[in-house]
């Protein structure tokens, strides 16, 4: 990995570590309002990332840019993103029990059944709501899976954050810095009938591929719809958010692969219908779509490589 490690960074890392250690020692409903307090504070600074935040929930909902309204839906974003960090901390203490009595899953039966007949399945997801406990659930329901992970700074906190993944039960294969072979495990996964989940909303990369996204160009990672296309394995588009206290997750149908065209144009087309799931997930819970970055090719900086 690159670059000298900041002070910042550091400071981050050590205040995972606490988390880790300290939030599953104290009562949960204390620590859950001293995460809202933090959240609302970020908030109300109006800096760089709740100023995005408020630009990418315009474009979802067609509010009004600074509005109330829209700052309300932005305070409520950042809760709900704060939450999901106070929960990352308690996860490893929650029993299996209790991960599948509070999750509330619609379509559950897409994974079960392509499983059972033999095939791998690809899990595609936003990041919405607590997508780590979302995982926790797919593996108490008996399918254990394989992940990919963005390299954190610094490494120490990548560590970990794969350890904490992995304490959960899942296999986790570095983005980058690893063997180079990531793509190729993940095939060799799924052609094994394994499961795999992937985030697959934003990849402002190259490798990206082009999609219409609530009215404008961004760009999507090709791994997922390239996946399904090379290894015959199910493409399932996923949603998650939150239900009071609890959590729900929406397993979509399998997008199927189309029967004629290029490879390229296949992926193109699979990826496309990725974004058109995901605008209706994000629609019906905005405030749990954690998108604090630029998405939309038109708001990248002049200059910027698309």
């Amino acid at each position: 990995m690159s670059g000298k490690t900041s002070f910042g960074d550091r400071v981050v890392a050590a205040g995972f570590a606490a988390g880790w250690k300290l939030v599953p020692l104290l009562p949960e409903r204390p620590t859950a309002a001293v995460f809202r307090l933090l959240a609302d504070r970020v908030w109300a600074r109006r800096g760089k990332s709740v100023l995005r935040l408020e630009s990418n929930l315009a474009r979802v909902t067609g509010l009004e840019p600074g509005g109330r309204e829209l700052r309300e839906l932005a305070r409520a974003g950042m809760r709900s993103y704060f939450r999901y960090f106070h929960e990352v901390f308690r996860l490893p203490s929650m029993s299996g029990a209790e991960i599948l009595r509070r999750t509330h899953v619609i379509g559950a039966e897409h994974v079960h059944d392509t499983v059972a007949a033999g095939r791998g399945v690809v899990l595609a997801l936003p990041h919405m709501g607590n997508w780590d406990e979302a995982g926790a659930w797919l593996v108490q329901a008996g399918h254990p899976f394989t992940t990919v992970a963005e390299r954190l700074r610094p490494e120490s906190l990548f560590r970990r954050y794969t350890a904490f993944r992995e304490s959960l039960g899942m296999e986790v294969l570095p983005l980058t810095g690893g063997d180079g072979h990531t793509f190729a495990a993940l095939a060799q996964r799924v052609r094994k009938g394994g499961v795999v989940c992937l985030p697959a909303e934003r990849d402002l990369t190259n490798t990206g591929v082009e999609v219409r996204f609530f009215g404008a160009a961004t760009k999507m990672p090709a791994g997922p719809p390239l996946l399904a296309v090379q290894t015959g394995a199910a493409l399932l588009p996923a949603t998650v958010y939150f239900v009071g206290d609890d959590w729900g997750i929406h397993i979509h149908e399998e997008l199927p692969v189309p029967a004629e065209g290029t490879r390229q144009e296949k992926v193109a087309a699979l990826a496309q219908g990725l974004a058109e799931v995901f605008e209706k997930g994000i629609a019906e819970h905005p405030e749990d779509w954690h998108m604090l970055q630029r998405l939309w090719l038109d708001d990248l900086p002049p200059g910027a490589a698309r």
